[in-house]
């Protein structure tokens, strides 16, 4: 039977060497903010995770174990997004890169056992049409790097495989915070980008963009 009040969680992430202000917890918070007002019924909660290869996956597994969320939307940055960049799946890698307090992952995979690529069961086909509808720039991605984005998708989608929620991973520019001439997505359009998002993942109808 459908839950008519499905809880929602929204993350992103705080900061990481060379970033010290991190655009995608900032825009978690306000997403998370609008959709508790405007949708209603649906149970929000948002985190913001730190960006560290033990403690990031720790604290996903202790809100889907407080919250059991029937949607997962991760937000983060990266040099290479331009607008909404939506990950349709998770590689079983990880990075020999250090995280923001200096560590290095305990290995060059996330689950020795685990399978080589995981899919996003978000609805990530739907998400693009409805960004570019309501004139957000979007794109749909196979590669969601070998950091610590790609491994909180990874434990996401793990998680996924066993209660059947819709989990994905949001990539958005860094520079949405100050305006980067090549960010084309500005505050305003990833606020309602965002919004957009979790209403493609709860089935609403399309909205109109607002300005705030």
């Amino acid at each position: 039977m459908r839950d008519h009040h499905p809880t929602l969680l929204i993350t992103g992430f705080g900061p990481f060497p060379g970033y010290p202000q991190n655009a995608s917890g900032l825009l978690a918070q306000a997403v998370a903010d609008r959709a508790a007002r405007c949708l209603p019924g649906c149970r929000v909660r948002v985190a913001i995770l730190p960006t560290e290869w033990i403690a990031g996956p720790q604290q996903l597994a202790q809100l889907d174990a407080e919250f059991r969320p029937a949607i997962a939307v991760h937000f983060g940055i990266s040099r290479r997004a331009r607008g909404f960049v939506i990950e349709c799946r998770a590689r079983n890698i990880a990075a020999r890169m250090a995280d923001a307090v200096g560590a290095l992952p305990p290995g060059g995979c996330i689950a020795p056992n685990g399978p080589e690529t995981l899919s996003s069961t978000l609805p990530a086909a739907r998400i693009l049409v409805r960004l570019r509808r309501l004139g957000v720039p979007a794109a749909l991605s196979q590669d969601a790097g070998s950091y610590l984005c790609n491994a909180i998708l990874y434990h996401s989608l793990a998680a996924a495989r066993k209660d059947a929620s819709r989990r994905g991973f949001i990539h958005v520019p860094p520079g949405l915070l100050n305006g980067m001439a090549h960010c084309q997505l500005d505050w305003d359009g990833a606020l309602a980008g965002g919004l957009e998002i979790v209403r493609a993942c709860l089935g609403w109808r399309h909205a109109r963009r607002q300005r705030s």
